[in-house]
């Protein structure tokens, strides 16, 4: 009985946490008719509000529910994400339900066990991490993005930018995503400039990593203390505050996933785009038209620029003409195969 008492406890828990298209409430209409689809979003640590990876993801389902008339349901786990599955199994009982999320690379274990579980329901998670040698259940879609390659163009930025020759790498989790991210910096960074340092640091080993501004903040302003002008920040929540060390020490960031610039105008160099938002309502409309593709890993990457680096006014004045122009070099040359960057490559 105390068992049963601690599950109910648990799921109201996670209820109190779960809105209805964003906000408690359906959609307003002139009529009863039903949305053509339901969507139930479960958030990585940091959760809505990040300003990041959670936020892209977020506004993916206000734009398929704009253009396509979806309707949506989203929880948010605890700061550890330790109620993940929980909050997965949430949305994949709700009969109304019929395409299943999960934000991050956390979620790929449990979301596969999930859609093992629930085969009449269809399933996705943004940053999936398939395990070697684990097979894909055929309705769940990875969801990747060609981080690595993003996150050399970053390093070529940076390393064509640096005054000092001392550059920062700060990711949230270390893990074999992330350190994509660090490994894929680097290399850009020595592209370019053979003779510059990168400086690396994680927050930590935990999903919690990913919501620590605090510590992002101090690792950042170590950094910047020890030469580095530049850091390249992939660290969800705990990014803002390497963006925060940034404005104070009057050096430069790059960010990571969405545009960042509005947070420290002037000291945020560029940012790493992950199109998050437009990839949710790929994936949404995939279902809606029939073209879900379950059992694989869609990539989100260069060629349409799903993966891509921020240049435009604001940064422009930070970013010359010369080093936009080799960038743009850059990423024709990965895309035709001239550079070859080997996505699975973390550092020892």
């Amino acid at each position: 009985m105390k068992y049963l008492f601690t599950i109910l406890f648990s799921i109201l828990t996670i209820l109190s946490g779960c809105s209805r298209s964003g906000d408690g409430e359906r959609p307003s209409s002139s009529s009863d008719t039903p949305a053509p689809l339901t969507v139930g979003l479960v958030f990585d640590a940091g959760g809505r509000g990040d300003r990041s990876f959670n936020d892209s993801a977020y506004n993916g389902l206000e734009m398929a529910r704009s253009r396509r008339g979806i309707d949506f349901m989203f929880a948010e786990p605890d700061g550890q994400g330790s109620d993940r599955e929980a909050a997965l199994r949430l949305m994949a009982v709700n009969p109304d339900v019929q395409l299943v999320i999960g934000v991050g690379l956390l979620f790929s274990e449990d979301i596969a066990d999930m859609a093992k579980e629930f085969p009449d329901k269809k399933f996705a998670c943004v940053d999936y991490l398939r395990s070697p040698g684990v097979t894909i259940p055929s309705n769940l879609a990875g969801m990747v993005f060609e981080e690595k390659k993003g996150s050399f163009l970053a390093g070529a930025i940076a390393g064509l930018v640096t005054k000092t020759n001392t550059v920062g790498f700060i990711g949230g989790m270390e893990s074999g995503v992330i350190r994509k991210f660090q490994s894929g910096y680097a290399e850009g960074v020595h592209f370019v400039n053979p003779e510059a340092t990168v400086i690396s640091g994680y927050i930590g080993m935990s999903g919690s990593a990913f919501a620590n501004p605090a510590k992002g903040r101090e690792l950042a302003l170590g950094q910047y203390g020890r030469g580095a002008d530049i850091v390249y920040q992939a660290a969800g929540a705990s990014g803002l505050g390497v963006i925060e060390a940034a404005r104070e020490s009057g050096k430069l960031v790059i960010c990571t996933d969405r545009d960042q610039e509005y947070l420290a105008p002037g000291f945020v160099l560029s940012t790493m785009t992950k199109a998050v938002d437009r990839a949710v309502l790929a994936m949404v409309e995939s279902v809606l038209d029939g073209s879900f593709a379950g059992g694989t890993a869609v990539s989100y990457g260069l060629a349409d620029r799903y993966t891509d680096y921020v240049y435009n006014e604001k940064n422009s004045a930070l970013i010359s003409s010369a080093v936009h122009k080799r960038v743009e070099q850059l990423r024709a040359d990965i895309l035709s195969g001239k550079i070859v960057l080997d996505e699975t490559t973390s550092l020892d």
